[in-house]
């Protein structure tokens, strides 16, 4: 199975970001990304492409001790950015990245040691993506208005490993499907 860890924003969030995109939506040249929906914001900390199942319950066992190390801490949608030049439009993150950014790095080395395939290391960016685009498109009025976006502060108090489910329709502009296949609680709680 398709499987990544992820910080999930709460629904009230979610819907502060969902006006945030509807307004990016009538910008030029928005009919030319891919939207990503609601379902599909997340922080992907760790990604893990095909796990075969046999290994997803020590990979779970690893996670949930990472996730027990790791406090509580403090997060908030904040600004923009792009990687591509436009491939990708995303929602960047404030409050404490440090913890988040450990919480990636301890979520690649559960994977790791539970003897998932994973690539080289690459230093952890959060980011949420909110559109797509097959080719590099401008996106400067995109980043001008993300720049002034801030949702409120939430407590990320979870780690949520994920299925990624890709659309098999061919329907342009169907998106994949997510279920969680396991959460635990930050902290010694």
């Amino acid at each position: 199975m398709r499987l990544f860890t992820a910080v999930l924003p709460p629904g009230d969030v979610s819907r502060e970001l969902a006006v945030e995109v509807a307004k990016l939506k009538t910008l030029p040249r928005a009919d030319g990304l891919r939207w990503t929906g609601r379902p599909g914001w997340h922080f992907t900390l760790a990604f893990y492409g095909e796990v075969d199942d046999d290994l997803v319950p020590e990979l779970s066992a690893r996670l949930e001790r990472a996730a027990h190390r790791t406090p509580p801490f403090p997060l908030a949608l904040r600004g923009g950015g792009q990687f591509g030049h436009g491939r990708a439009l995303w929602v960047g993150a404030d409050g404490d990245l440090p913890t988040l950014g450990l919480l990636a790095d301890r979520s690649e080395a559960a994977a790791r040691k539970a003897g998932v395939a994973m690539g080289e290391h690459r230093r952890y960016k959060a980011h949420l993506t909110v559109a797509r685009s097959r080719e590099a498109v401008g996106v400067r009025e995109y980043l001008a208005a993300l720049d002034v976006f801030t949702s409120r502060t939430w407590t990320v108090d979870e780690l949520v490993l994920v299925r990624s489910n890709l659309p098999v329709s061919g329907v342009p502009g169907e998106q994949p499907r997510y279920e969680t296949v396991g959460r635990w609680p930050l902290g010694a709680g």
